[in-house]
């Protein structure tokens, strides 16, 4: 199962996920992922992965071409933080498991 939470602030929109991203979850994150920029002229774009248990192949190809669109992954606990540094070619934070 998946949550979607949409926070909408003046110059940022941050999808907030909770739960697997895996299977047809995935296709409700691309949905929400696509409803919300529907009505967005360029604010900030996140997502808030910090809730996420769980992640597939299909998962991290939608996060690799979120990233390649610009949109910033936030990201906790060493899975999701590793996950994170692959797909966007950056380092792990030497700071320890949150």
């Amino acid at each position: 199962m998946l949550r979607a939470t949409i926070h909408d602030a003046p110059g940022s929109l941050t999808i907030q996920l909770e739960g697997k991203l895996v299977g047809p979850w995935v296709q409700v994150a691309e949905n929400c992922w696509q409803s919300s920029r529907a009505g967005q002229t360029g604010p900030v774009l996140c997502f808030d992965l910090t809730g996420v248990t769980m992640i597939d192949a299909a998962g991290k190809a939608f996060l690799a071409a979120l990233h390649a669109r610009g949109v910033k992954l936030i990201a906790s606990g060493c899975l999701m933080r590793a996950i994170v540094a692959q797909i966007t070619n950056t380092g792990i934070p030497d700071y320890g498991c949150q």
